[in-house]
């Protein structure tokens, strides 16, 4: 056995070899401020596309929940395949387009296939998780045209446009303002994409909406607008729930960078945006027709959501709760004009939620920006109108693109393979007719009467 002093002379030989190995040891964990950096980014971005990700799961119980049990199958297929086909879709063609190089202001040259992508330390790895944030981007403005088109549309012309306004509709308009485009040039500001993404998919919506023609039954021959009503709300407050906690992703993320300590803001006063929103909204549907409806309420925080999306970086949080609020009445306006006035069928609201609250976001950044928070003054802040005139441009500008873009989409598609189901489909359901399947496979409700 060994004695006390030996014991001690082994240890303290032992101490000596560490401390003598630590700096050899120290050269290779060492890790630079940069790439601690980059790394924290990295990580970050990658984590907000996973929220946004999420978001995919809301949309498909808010369009299912909002339209009728026999069309279920179907919504939540279309809802897959948006991000299934987008995905490849944008990695092929869109990415390449929206953050190319620059060609003249209008798209991008090269990237396509993620061929600009490489491994070579930790900034190599930067652009795979960057292109992983812009593909669930580009997934949600695709997904925003579905519930527009919801319960009448041909399962296979779906696929079509669907991939279309993920491969060339979304990244061109998107190169514009986000990959370095005459938009971004100008001044123009959509921080998180009111106008790239919401507004992009909602004009597409308003156009396919418009070529598809309103559903069955969904108008009376006076042209009195009768509700079709969704067959399960409880599914569409849970959809709505899981978009609101997605979206913080949606915003703070879209700083691509976990080290900018302003996610917070952002995340701030995307929160209080959507609660403004819902609560105008419950407040106005209330007052117009005497009940404080649960669907619009859902549409009214969804509502304050895209319309702070453009700003949510570049306002204050007492402005952000006036943009929400602004965006709850437009909800409730925007969906009675569109459905009886226009007489254009949305089954979900997703035009006025999606279209006019992102133009309304979009243009409200030329108003409330603060220099304090986004290093730009809007009208009421000193400003003047030359940033407010940038956004008017903008929103204009895309509202073109989208709407008119989609328009000859939706009518190519119309005449080469069809747009619409035929009229037996579409009343005997979608999920029977298109997939062979029920969504609530032998559930029945009976009523009696007494």
């Amino acid at each position: 056995m060994l004695n006390k002093r030996s014991t001690r002379a082994i240890l303290l030989a032992l101490g000596v070899t560490m401390v003598a190995a630590l700096p050899a040891f120290a050269d290779e964990v060492v890790v630079t401020a940069a790439e601690n950096k980059s790394a924290i980014d990295t990580v970050w971005v990658l984590l907000a596309a996973f929220l946004v990700f999420f978001m995919q799961a809301g949309f498909a119980l808010v369009e299912t929940g909002f339209t009728r049990a026999k069309n279920s199958v179907n919504i939540i297929m279309k809802n897959t395949m948006d991000f299934a086909c987008g995905s490849i879709a944008f990695f092929v063609i869109g990415y390449g387009l929206m953050f190319g190089a620059d060609a003249a202001g209008l798209i991008g040259t090269d990237g396509f296939l993620l061929s600009t992508g490489n491994t070579a330390g930790f900034e190599g790895y930067w652009q795979y998780a960057f292109w992983l944030f812009q593909c669930v981007f580009a997934a949600t403005a695709a997904t925003i045209v579905s519930g527009a088109m919801a319960e009448r549309t041909k399962f296979s012309s779906y696929l079509v446009y669907s991939i279309i306004i993920s491969a060339v509709l979304y990244p061109i308009s998107g190169h514009w303002i986000w990959g370095g485009g005459w938009l971004s040039e100008a001044g123009f500001i959509d921080f998180a994409g009111s106008t790239v993404v919401h507004s992009v998919g909602g004009w597409a919506a308003l156009a396919g909406a418009m070529i598809l023609g309103p559903r069955i039954g969904k108008y009376a021959k006076d042209g009195t607008s009768k509700v079709i009503a969704g067959h399960n709300i409880p599914l569409a407050s849970l959809g709505v729930f899981i978009l609101w906690f997605g979206w913080f992703g949606f915003n703070a993320g879209s700083t691509v960078a976990g080290t900018d300590l302003s996610i917070a803001v952002i995340a701030v006063t995307t929160n209080l945006a959507a609660a403004a929103g819902a609560i105008t909204a419950m407040i106005t549907v209330w007052l117009k027709f005497g009940k404080p409806d649960l669907s619009m309420t859902l549409n009214g925080a969804l509502g304050g959501l895209v319309g702070i999306t453009a700003g949510c970086a570049n306002v204050s949080p007492m402005s952000a709760i006036i943009i929400g609020a602004i965006a709850g009445v437009l909800v409730v306006f925007a969906v009675e004009f569109i459905d009886k006035k226009l007489h254009i069928d949305d089954p979900v609201g997703a035009v006025s939620v999606h279209g006019v609250c992102g133009a309304w976001g979009t243009l409200a950044v030329g108003l409330f920006a603060q220099e304090s928070f986004g290093g730009v003054s809007g009208l009421f802040f000193g400003g003047g109108m030359t940033q407010f005139l940038t956004q008017v441009k903008g929103v204009a500008a895309i509202f073109v693109w989208a709407f008119f873009g989609g328009l000859i989409i939706f009518k190519l598609i119309k005449a080469v393979i069809g747009l619409r189901v035929s009229r037996e489909e579409e009343i005997k359901g979608l999920d029977i007719e298109e997939h062979g399947m029920e969504a609530y496979s032998g559930f029945q409700i009976f009523t009696t009467e007494e």
